[in-house]
């Protein structure tokens, strides 16, 4: 099958992308600039990071999807989804090299009446002084004119629900036309399509998204350090506080932010979005102090304690280990001179500053043996009831154990 779409960043959004494609009849080809990637992908073998089984990769591959790290694939589609990752750069701005990347790798193969939309997570204001002069140089064509040009801020969580046909997609274009463009094309992957005024309020949407999910989580962090030091059950006041019918759902504390995407504060205007980061910066190094303290309080110091990390992943039941706050803790403990071990039923190697980290294979005969267990991640598998009654001591971080089976956050 001849690719109709190209995807440019097979992260965690051009691979949702490319498989919702795949999947609705679309021919898709994922441009991989490493040759060995790509050819690993066509003969069948998944990303490293566990994103996309053996037998999810097959059914794309059967589906008409394939990889290239040849450009010349980009100037045969005529659609172009940028989804490039932009972490936090210098002064925790995003980092808009990947992005500045991929437009000009298609800047020189863009057709005219090509639709490019921008998925990666960006300042407002990127797509049109940034991406679009890359576009527009490079091709010598005009945005809006000659091509479409829109933003569809990313949306859909790993492991989400609804899954990608079921995520409502916002859409702004460049011109109503770039809009309606974009609008059909999406509505072949997704149940709902949302229309922007422009490409500012589509950009703008993933900063109010993404900053909404950061200053509740900061809130909820802070009450966690607050009532531990009033000896307040914060969970029993979670629990009772959800009853309420217009009450925010889905927030727990925990060891640090873990799979959302950085803050979006676009010339560090929004003070409260600052804050919330400093709060929530700080929990991987509340945690292990809350951790050294209950060794202390077992008459145990965190050097040379044995201590056994449970879910080293960013979420639960996922294999990624790319985000969240187990690598900053493990590097805060093995600082303290604490001897560490993880298990993960996700992960089989796990490596710190160079050094490999010893797996538990046993699970429980490791808790009963560790001085300290710290539940990290919940993945569905844990018997947590089970572990609490073997383990020496055991600290959740999560509040998933059963009220007074272990000490928790």
């Amino acid at each position: 099958m001849p690719a109709d779409l190209a995807v440019l960043g097979l992260g965690p959004l051009g691979l949702p992308a490319a498989q919702a494609a795949t999947a609705a009849g679309i021919g898709t080809v994922a441009f991989v600039p490493d040759a060995r990637i790509a050819a690993g992908l066509n003969a069948g073998r998944p990303p490293a990071d566990g994103s996309l089984t053996a037998p999810a990769l097959r059914r794309m591959v059967a589906g008409g999807f394939h990889a290239s790290s040849d450009p010349v694939v980009l100037g045969r589609v005529r659609t172009a989804l940028i989804c490039a990752a932009t972490p936090p750069g210098e002064r925790r701005t995003l980092d808009l090299s990947a992005v500045r990347e991929a437009a000009s790798t298609l800047a020189s193969r863009l057709r005219p009446r090509t639709l490019v939309v921008l998925e990666s997570t960006v300042p407002p204001g990127a797509t049109q002084q940034v991406v679009r002069p890359l576009l527009e140089a490079g091709s010598g064509l005009r945005a809006g004119r000659d091509f479409q040009l829109a933003h569809a801020p990313g949306r859909l969580a790993p492991g989400g629900p609804g899954g990608y046909a079921g995520t409502p997609r916002v859409i702004g274009g460049l011109t109503p036309a770039c809009t309606e463009a974009a609008a059909a094309f999406y509505g072949r992957l997704t149940d709902k399509v949302v229309r922007a005024r422009g490409v500012l309020e589509a950009e703008t949407v993933k900063v109010l998204e993404t900053n909404v999910q950061h200053v509740n989580m900061a809130l909820i962090n802070e009450m966690t350090v607050f009532c531990h030091e009033l000896g307040i059950d914060l969970w029993d006041v979670v629990r009772c506080a959800e009853t309420r019918p217009v009450a925010p759902h889905g927030f727990r504390p925990g060891p640090g932010v873990t799979g959302l995407g950085a803050p979006v504060n676009p010339g560090n205007r929004l003070r409260l979005v600052e804050l919330a980061r400093e709060l929530n910066d700080r929990m991987p190094s509340y945690v292990t102090q809350r951790a050294t303290a209950l060794l202390n309080e077992h008459g145990k110091s965190a050097r040379g304690a044995r201590i056994l990390l449970l879910g080293v992943t960013y979420r639960p039941d996922l294999p990624d280990l790319e985000r969240g706050p187990a690598r900053e803790i493990a590097s805060r403990l093995l600082g303290l001179g604490a001897q560490l071990s993880f298990h993960d039923p996700f992960v089989t190697e796990w490596r710190l500053a160079g050094r490999q980290v010893p797996r538990a294979d046993a699970l429980y005969e490791s808790a009963a043996t560790a001085d300290l267990t710290l539940l990290l991640q919940h993945h569905g598998t844990y018997d947590l009831q089970g572990l609490a009654a073997k383990a020496q001591l055991l600290f959740d971080t999560r509040g998933a154990t059963p009220a007074g089976a272990a000490h928790r956050l």
